[in-house]
């Protein structure tokens, strides 16, 4: 069993505003002493010479507002949302939180609904509604998407880059797989018979209530089959309650009510689940920070709190709950397709302290070698990358990840992210898997 740390432990939301309807982060700006650790640490920063920096976002402007009525400074649109100043900070001043809400009232205060940003933004802070529409029709979905004059279109007249093509939606959501697979009931089954191999206790508690999100639910669902079938293996029972978009794109668009919506659904549901004994569980590490951090952060809902505390990533909770390490050590990937293996860690894994776990836990893995290739932000930062205006420093702020990639052994990624797979597909044009496909042929294929 592994010794790593709960996220109870570790991520504790910081107060740092009394129980009012608006936010107020004027204190936790006098934690700064402006040290300029996050500045430094900052991937937007360090390519644009224009951008002020997180210091200046969060805790310079909040004691700005303190003296007056100032306006929030257009250049908070520039901010990636990585939340690397987060970990940088030594004073564990709440940067993220600050650029979120300052970001909010950017928007709110300062971009007109005939914008053609505005719109743009919109669409891609709520990608789970386009998602959802292509689902319906991916192969018409898929060709029209990607086809060039649409594509140039789109550049010219909303402002989404013409240079990345779009990513394919599946011709089966994961959902509607796993509803072919029984739900909730073929689990139980397979979960059962598991433990019974295994030797475990057959009428042992362990369930756990997966977060799919909307990517490995519309466009990879083979992360979310990966994830059940790991899962299942140790005996796990899953429920795939109902859910929506975990937030992240709202939240880095400025686009808090939508996300504010979103969560309400996601705690009532998780939540309950939660209340019956059921541990949520997210594939990606962008959903899991939401849950855990960013919700409780931002939002005052009923629930919420029981939810951060049992909120965990996929592999962090079988490296808790399970012997991962063990088993994998044990076991052979016959798959030569992953024999080598260029991992990049996502910004939001680090944030969560889960930056280094699929090194390690594949380092005793045999069929299997994956080197690191540096802990620089994949700059694509999810739909940051994807806007005309910022593209090129999206590319400037992935390339030291791209060289790093290209000097690795083979031609195939591996991340836990979605939007950072995109980036070191469109960087390199190798593929890219998902540790959890990793764990599932070695263990369960």
């Amino acid at each position: 069993m592994s010794d790593a740390e709960s996220p109870s432990d570790e991520f504790e939301p910081i107060e740092v505003f009394p129980d009012e309807e608006t936010p107020d982060l004027r204190p936790g700006a006098d934690d700064c002493y402006k040290c300029s650790a996050c500045d430094t640490n900052c991937p937007v920063a360090e390519v644009d010479d224009d951008f002020p920096g997180p210091k200046f976002q969060g805790p310079e402007q909040w004691r700005l507002k303190r003296k007056e009525d100032a306006s929030v400074d257009s250049s908070v649109s520039k901010c990636s949302n990585c939340m690397r100043c987060d970990s940088a900070c030594p004073s564990d001043v709440p940067l993220s939180q600050m650029h979120n809400t300052a970001r909010a009232e950017y928007v709110e205060e300062e971009l007109s609904m005939t914008d053609p940003t505005y719109w743009r933004n919109r669409i891609l802070a709520n990608y789970r509604t386009s998602a959802f529409l292509a689902s319906k029709v991916p192969r018409i979905a898929n060709f029209a998407m990607n086809f060039g004059p649409a594509r140039w279109a789109m550049e010219k007249t909303l402002g989404v880059t013409s240079e990345r093509e779009f990513p394919a939606f599946a011709t089966e959501t994961f959902r509607e797989w796993w509803e072919h697979e029984g739900g909730a009931d073929g689990s139980r089954e397979r979960a059962r018979a598991a433990r019974e191999r295994r030797g475990d206790d057959v009428d042992a508690e362990k369930k756990v209530a997966y977060f799919h999100g909307c990517y490995a639910n519309y466009n990879t669902p083979e992360v979310g089959k990966a994830m059940v079938r790991v899962f299942e293996h140790f005996g796990y029972e899953l429920v795939v309650p109902k859910q929506r978009c975990s937030g992240t794109p709202m939240f880095a668009n400025g686009m808090l009510e939508d996300a504010e919506r979103h969560a309400k659904v996601n705690v009532s549901s998780m939540g309950d689940l939660v209340e019956q004994g059921y541990d949520a569980i997210a594939s990606c590490t962008s959903c899991s920070m939401a849950l855990r951090q960013e919700y409780p952060e931002l939002f005052d809902i009923e629930g919420i709190e029981e939810l951060a505390e049992n909120t965990w990533e996929a592999l962090e909770y079988l490296r808790v709950q399970e012997d991962l390490s063990g088993e994998l050590s044990a076991a052979t990937v016959e798959d030569e397709s992953l024999a080598q293996l260029a991992y990049h860690a996502p910004c939001h894994a680090r944030n969560q302290g889960l930056d280094g776990q699929a090194l390690e836990l594949f380092e005793d893995l045999a069929g299997v070698d994956a080197e690191d290739v540096g802990d620089s932000c994949s700059g694509i930062s999810g739909t940051y990358g994807w806007k005309e205006e910022k593209y090129e420093t999206s590319m400037k702020i992935g390339d030291e990840m791209f060289e790093h990639m290209e000097e690795a052994e083979g031609e195939v990624g591996m991340t836990e992210c979605p939007t950072c797979s995109m980036q070191m597909e469109h960087g390199t044009g190798y593929e890219i898997k998902h540790p959890l496909e990793v764990v599932e042929s070695a263990l369960v294929s």
